[in-house]
């Protein structure tokens, strides 16, 4: 069983299909009704094997890469924590159906934008925190700071939006939630990752080794998962308010305008369960960095103690 190497992802890597194949596993929604006991027990499991290399009893495989898919969903990839379950990446399908849903139906009063845009956007710090790079801890005074400024500019910038487009066609007024929310991505993730901006993230050599942290590595990571969240909000929050625009200029819903709310939640609830793992899949997770792009006093260092290394690798976060 040595070529089974559970420190790696199953698939490639270094390809998309590989990658899609990966988060598709990672970010099952079903991953989230396991229970404390299945992904301990999946733990347990991956833990005997990569000290003993000796497959359980009654396991093959792909039931031992079952049993590692779910324990990637769980626990994270640099300080092994069991993350909060609403804060994983497998909770993002059924809780962006809800909130996204929220969002494109009700976004005609202040009231209602404010609220959803809150909820958005303290869900997204949550994620953000749950599925930052690095081991480092924050303090409780930094997050609640990063928290405020994370909503305040997501709050500001639907309100500022919508102000813009009270006088314009419906379909622009639909279309303002994904713009506030491609604005607030680009505040609340540095906000919520502030941490990793201030002091860096862990960057290591490919077989393993610690060489130090990098706050350029921080800022090439938060920028590539700004990019992946764009992505992954643009089908649900584009092509839903243009396809239910659509419907009710055909009168799809006078008998029942009702049926607009389920008909949103449904196109959003497909569109955000494929998009989540497709979109992380844009880059790969262990991200690489020149070590000539490093810090000047760590570049020296990891020259000196690794004269023939020309990358390092770290973990972008998601």
């Amino acid at each position: 069983m040595s070529n089974i190497d559970l420190d790696k992802p199953r698939y490639d890597q270094s390809v998309y299909s590989g990658r899609a194949k990966h988060f598709l596993l990672l970010t099952n929604p079903l991953n989230i009704l396991a229970s404390d006991k299945e992904l301990d027990d999946a733990k347990k499991i991956v833990d005997e094997f990569r000290k003993t290399r000796k497959m359980p009893a009654g396991y093959d495989e792909d039931k031992l890469w079952e049993k590692k898919y779910l324990y990637d969903s769980a626990f994270h990839p640099d300080t092994g924590e069991k993350m909060f379950v609403l804060g994983r990446m497998a909770a993002q399908a059924p809780m962006n159906t809800l909130i996204t849903g929220g969002m494109i139906t009700f976004y005609k009063t202040t009231p209602a934008t404010v609220f959803w845009q809150w909820l958005n956007q303290t869900f997204n710090a949550l994620v953000n925190y749950t599925n930052r790079s690095g081991d480092a801890p924050i303090s409780t005074t930094q997050l609640f700071a990063s928290y405020c400024a994370a909503c305040g500019g997501a709050l500001g910038t639907a309100l500022y939006l919508n102000s813009k487009v009270k006088n314009m066609k419906p379909i622009y007024a639909r279309l303002v939630p994904f713009a506030a929310v491609c604005g607030a991505n680009f505040i609340n993730i540095p906000m919520m990752r502030s941490n990793e901006l201030m002091s860096g993230t862990p960057v290591f050599t490919p077989d393993g080794q610690r060489v130090g942290d990098s706050k350029n590595a921080a800022r090439m990571g938060i920028g590539l998962v700004c990019i992946s969240r764009v992505f992954m909000a643009l089908p649900g929050m584009t092509l839903t308010p243009v396809i239910t625009n659509i419907a009710t200029k055909r009168g799809l819903f006078n008998k029942y305008p009702f049926a607009a709310m389920p008909f949103q939640l449904i196109l959003v609830g497909m569109c955000v369960t494929f998009a989540t793992p497709l979109c992380c899949a844009l880059f790969e997770q262990k991200a690489t960095l020149s070590v000539d792009k490093l810090e000047p006093e760590l570049r020296e260092k990891v020259k000196e103690k690794y004269p023939g290394l020309s990358e390092v690798v770290f973990n972008k976060g998601l």
